[in-house]
């Protein structure tokens, strides 16, 4: 009886843990550039009681074993990088990653984080930094007499300048890419870490080394389904239940034991 308490009670832990990631998904909805995260699950240990094969008898062996699951357990959380919808802005300095890739930001510890987030802005000194002012890597700065701003699918970021009629260059933006997007570590502010599983980045001009083009004047939105969020809710919230129950089923027939034994 005390085993499948124990039992009962990791199913119970590893759908709250389930519930934490959706509802995480869920609160992160309208986040740009925010990808999902999906829970998953393994068995524990199995107690092997009685092999498949053994001997029943001289002659005969059994078909089957005897073998009793311990319960399961959140293995991994892993993030789904499929591409989230593209919703125009007409920002000049909003951008999407068309395909793979990951913008590159300098944070303020000096480490290089990626990002699928393209809602840039420009700071006092005219630097292209993100929404909390991490300035983009390679460094882009826009003239302060500029008066229009281009960027070109392959990350060419061009100015005009009053009394000129051409475009000036001001810098060229790159992209990243990894053997293994789902190996990258997730660390807030949607921002994400290279890692040994994740690999080395490659990095390059936007539409070369496999990476996506930009699209000027957009940004991409969270990958998130909420219909498919609210009904993984619904899901998990039925299995905690039944869990729950199983707990008390068994509480109930250890209560009959200690009263009629």
């Amino acid at each position: 009886m005390p085993d499948a308490l124990h039992v009962a009670k990791t199913g119970l832990n590893a759908q709250q843990q389930r519930m934490t990631v959706i509802s995480n998904n869920l609160a992160n909805v309208n986040t740009v550039g925010f990808k999902r995260d999906r829970a998953n699950f393994e068995s524990l240990l199995y107690q092997n009681f009685r092999d498949s094969g053994s001997q029943t008898s001289q002659s005969t062996q059994s078909p089957t074993g005897l073998a009793i699951g311990t319960g399961v357990r959140i293995v991994s959380s892993e993030k789904l990088y499929n591409q989230g919808n593209i919703i125009n802005t007409d920002n000049s300095l909003d951008l999407v990653v068309d395909g793979p890739g990951f913008f590159q930001v300098l944070t303020p510890g000096g480490q290089v984080a990626y990002t699928r987030a393209g809602n840039f802005t420009k700071n006092a000194q005219g630097q292209v930094v993100t929404a909390n002012g991490y300035p983009l890597e390679p460094a882009i700065t826009i003239p302060a007499n500029a008066t229009s701003i281009s960027i070109s699918k392959d990350g060419i970021v061009s100015v005009s300048t009053p009394g000129s009629t051409k475009l000036d260059q001001a810098g060229q933006i790159e992209l990243a890419t990894f053997p293994n997007t789902a190996g990258l570590k997730p660390i807030g502010e949607s921002f994400v870490l290279a890692t040994p599983s994740s690999g080395d980045p490659t990095v390059g001009a936007p539409g070369s080394n496999g990476a996506g083009k930009l699209i000027q004047g957009a940004l991409e939105s969270s990958n998130v389904n909420v219909v498919e969020e609210l009904v993984s809710m619904i899901e998990t919230q039925r299995a905690y239940e039944v869990n729950s129950k199983a707990i008390s089923a068994v509480d109930g027939m250890m209560k009959f034991l200690t009263q009629n034994i």
